[in-house]
């Protein structure tokens, strides 16, 4: 089913791992879908899910980048914390430079107010302490203390990016979980959420065997009719 996320697809990605959905990529031949060296500010939290909204930095300029530039209402970085949607991801390209940071802690407080469901730079925050304590998933790739003016300039809002080496498309969907950030492409989501959401109901079948002694030869993958009469025994059992 292709187009806009469905509300009960949308509950489905909150249980599928990053791990998963790559491999449900995989099988459609998209290889490059995985925001490479990013990393949760504080490792607890549910899964990240939303439609994308992207900012995008180039490298700064001496003479346009002094700080009462973020006096302009215009700035784009200020315009992307107060126009993002709630319930989407801010996506940030900072070309995969985390000396300076993308935002810090006040600006993504804002976002968590707004009902903005995270925040993902390939380069870092500051007051990354103070963000992993917040009830909004952010990732970045290191703690970056000098504020983003030093090497990034705030180019342009909601226009393709690329972050991590992954293209990042308006409305794709982001999810986040505990090991990384995966980018569906949009007209693909639900398809992926539901093949993601079935995979991992076998594969929280496929790890309670092996914990119960079970060879993975047959099992994984289900090669012998016998493994998948005892995982469709297995999901009545569990209302799977």
């Amino acid at each position: 089913m292709a187009g806009t996320l469905t509300d009960e697809n949308r509950e489905r990605l909150k249980s599928v791992s990053a791990a998963t959905l790559t491999t449900v990529l995989l099988k459609r031949g998209l290889r490059n879908q995985f925001i490479q060296n990013v990393h949760r500010v504080g490792q607890s939290g549910p899964n990240m899910v939303g439609e994308a909204y992207t900012l995008r930095y180039i490298p700064a300029r001496e003479d346009l980048d002094k700080l009462d530039g973020f006096r302009d209402p215009e700035h784009p970085q200020r315009k992307a914390v107060e126009h993002c949607p709630p319930g989407h991801v801010l996506v940030i390209d900072s070309r995969k430079d985390a000396r300076a940071a993308s935002a810090g802690g006040i600006l993504i407080t804002r976002m968590m107010q707004r009902g903005v469901a995270g925040v993902v730079t390939d380069g870092g925050f500051r007051d990354a302490p103070e963000i992993a304590e917040l009830g909004i998933p952010a990732y970045h790739q290191r703690p970056a203390a000098p504020t983003n003016l030093t090497l990034h300039h705030a180019c342009d809002i909601d226009l393709p990016i690329g972050c991590g080496d992954a293209p990042v498309y308006p409305r794709d969907i982001i999810v986040g979980d505990l090991e990384g950030v995966v980018v569906i492409p949009a007209h693909l989501a639900n398809e992926v959420a539901e093949e993601g959401f079935e995979m991992t109901a076998f594969e929280d079948f496929v790890t309670e065997e092996v914990r119960n002694g079970a060879p993975t030869v047959g099992l994984y993958p289900p090669t012998k009719e016998e493994s998948l009469k005892k995982f469709e025994a297995w999901r009545k059992a569990n209302g799977r």
